[in-house]
This record gives C-alpha cells, sequence and structure tokens, in this order.
C-alpha cells in the first residue's frame, strides 16, 4: 500500500457517569443533532466522523461508553486500544465531578497514559450549577488534562474537544514517525562502521547495517 493511500485513525473513548451528555454530545458531533430525552446507553455506543487535520484527512471513531456500574465488564474490553480519551462531567451534578478521577483510572488500567481532555458540560444551566470553574481548572491541573467547557444543547465547543485530542494525537504520529525516519537512514561516513577503503585509493561507501523494517510509530494514534 503506498504512503498517500494510508488512513489515519483515531479512537476515543468517552467516558463519565450517566447522564452528563456523554450520548448527546457524540450525536451532536457527528449528525449535527440534539435529543433533550435522556436514553441509559446500554454497553457501548459508537460513532464516526472524518476532519482534516494539516492537509490529512483523521477518521475520528467514538466510543460512547454506559457509566453506570452494571456495565463496567462490558466497557472496559471497549476501552482497549483507544488512543484518546474525553473525560466528561456535568456542571449540575456534584457527583459525576467527584468521579472524574475514578474514571481516569479505569481508563489508564486498560490503555495506559493517553491523550485526555476533561470536559465540563452543561454550561448552559450555569444557574444550576454546582461545581464551580476555579473547581474544574484544579481538577484538570491535577490530572494534567486540558479543560473544555461544553454546551452540547447550544452547541458550544463541542468540535473543539475532538479537533483538540484530534491535532495532538496527529502532531505526536509526525513526531515519532519522523524520529524513526532519521534513525533508519543509511550513514555514509568514513566513521561509519560500514566505511571501507581499498588500497588503490578508491573509497567504497556501504549504507551502515541497520535494519530498514519500518517500525510502528502510530502506537498512540491508529492507522488503516
Amino acid at each position: 500500500m503506498r504512503e498517500e493511500e494510508l488512513e489515519i485513525a483515531l479512537k476515543v473513548v468517552i467516558v463519565g457517569n450517566g447522564g452528563v451528555g456523554k450520548s448527546s454530545m457524540i450525536q451532536r458531533y457527528c449528525k449535527g443533532i440534539y435529543t433533550k430525552d435522556y436514553k441509559k446507553t446500554i454497553g457501548v455506543d459508537f460513532l464516526e466522523r472524518q476532519i482534516e487535520i494539516d492537509g490529512e484527512d483523521v477518521r475520528i471513531m467514538l466510543w460512547d461508553t454506559a457509566g453506570q456500574e452494571e456495565f463496567d465488564a462490558i466497557t472496559k474490553a471497549y476501552y482497549r486500544g483507544a488512543q484518546a480519551c474525553v473525560l466528561t462531567f456535568s456542571t449540575t451534578d456534584r457527583c459525576s465531578f467527584e468521579a472524574i478521577k475514578a474514571w481516569k483510572i479505569k481508563v489508564e488500567n486498560e490503555c495506559g497514559e493517553i491523550p485526555t481532555v476533561l470536559v465540563q458540560n452543561k454550561i448552559d444551566l450555569i444557574d444550576q450549577t454546582v461545581v464551580s470553574f476555579d473547581e474544574a481548572e484544579n481538577l484538570a491541573r491535577s490530572l494534567g488534562c486540558r479543560l473544555i467547557r461544553t454546551s452540547v444543547k447550544e452547541d458550544v465547543n463541542v468540535a473543539s474537544v475532538f479537533r483538540y485530542l484530534a491535532t495532538k494525537c496527529h502532531q505526536a504520529m509526525k513526531q515519532q514517525y519522523s524520529t524513526v525516519v532519521q534513525t533508519i537512514q543509511p550513514t555514509i561516513s568514513a566513521y561509519s562502521p560500514s566505511f571501507q577503503s581499498k588500497t588503490n585509493g578508491t573509497i567504497v561507501l556501504r549504507p551502515s547495517k541497520k535494519s530498514t523494517k519500518r517500525k510502528n510509530v502510530f502506537k498512540k494514534c491508529g492507522i488503516l
């Protein structure tokens, strides 16, 4: 397969307590619709959208996981292989805010450390908020995550969440690829172990015997 035929795919898991707006978020982002009625996600839901980052197509695969404990055994299996994570809580639900650290641990237990963003949803309900902006910022800082405040209902900053993660992952992929390309380039130097000098004065330069096999540089970002 030629390099131009490769497709970059990013698996993103959206986690958090039930009722914080995870399903509505991916519906808004992928389909441009908002459903007011709440329906509990049974296990896992899936949607995808393709966007362009730095002139390259990136397919974002969004996995919406149930927030109830009875589905833990199911949802944990879907965390595996994720390259990015959205930690979501509702600004009107104190318990969802306090559960964020536990959600982050659940994801890290399956995926290790991956690019993550903290989302404070339902900011349109400012008169009902039970989590201050300072509290949210302090949590994001302690987790090493960027905080993005959203209103899925009003379509505020929803696209920013996924573009931020896609851009961060794409940049990491390019850096890893650049590093690998540099390490597999043949060395042409009189100081290379492959340098040979014949007695007739002719200098023969041979490629260094380094592996030319292409390494997997897409550990953090998928490629199909």
